[in-house]
């Protein structure tokens, strides 16, 4: 469904990823593990048109998107849960939502999709007119998720939807995306809790330094003597 093919790019002349190349299967949870600063995040920025390519292709759904503009490639169908939430802060939970579905034109399908956001996280049906500033980290984050499903995207690209978040919130949120997947979404996650991330992915690539160097089953990577050592403290 999506394919990323030898991709080079970068900031300030100074090049981050050097020839990255993986696939997404359609309907399936996809990880991107990887230490700070090993280019997961330039990875999805890529990946929604927020950075340029140096070299590479990006298709989605056969076809080539790493040239189109971030509002278009929304539009193709993919959407992103940015690291650090990033929700409008002086809106409501309400208008936060509304918000991911302003390239939607589909009144019915928008209200649809608007009580599965609420099914998904109850606690923000408790809180719609409040303003998001005022929601705890976790309560944000289901926020983000939220915004992100209403924008009814067949590919969703989560950017460390654990970091900052209490255990138990943590649990909550992985749960949720669980969720979403069985729903028939297909999810891209990039996140540095290596463990949780290999338990729920179908498929996994490390990234060291710009470069993929192991790939394989979540499950099969979990048991992986180098990741264990690397990434779960083993």
């Amino acid at each position: 469904m999506l394919e990323v093919s030898g991709i080079v790019s970068g900031y300030n002349g100074t090049e981050v990823l050097h020839g990255v190349s993986f696939r997404v299967e359609a309907g399936k949870i996809t990880t991107l593990i990887g230490a700070n600063g090993a280019g997961k995040t330039t990875t999805l920025n890529c990946i929604t048109g927020i950075n340029r390519l140096t070299a590479g292709t990006i298709r989605w759904r056969e076809q080539e998107i790493h040239l189109l503009r971030p509002a278009e490639i929304v539009r193709r169908g993919i959407s992103l849960v940015p690291e650090g939430r990033h929700v409008f802060p002086q809106m409501t939970v309400a208008e936060n939502l509304e918000m991911g579905a302003y390239a939607r034109h589909d009144a019915a399908g928008i209200r649809r999709d608007y009580e599965w956001v609420l099914s998904l996280f109850p606690v923000l049906r408790e809180r719609l007119k409040q303003e998001a500033a005022t929601l705890s980290g976790g309560e944000q984050q289901m926020l983000a998720l939220g915004r992100s499903l209403m924008a009814s995207p067949q590919l969703m690209l989560m950017d460390e939807p654990s970091m900052g978040l209490a255990p138990i919130v943590v649990e909550a949120v992985f749960d949720v995306i669980r969720l979403i997947q069985e729903a028939g979404k297909t999810i891209l996650l990039v996140e540095q809790n290596a463990s949780l991330a290999l338990q729920v992915a179908h498929q996994a690539y490390v990234i060291e330094l710009g470069s993929i160097v192991l790939s394989g089953p979540g499950p099969e990577l979990l048991r992986n003597p180098e990741v264990e050592r690397a990434y779960l403290g083993l």
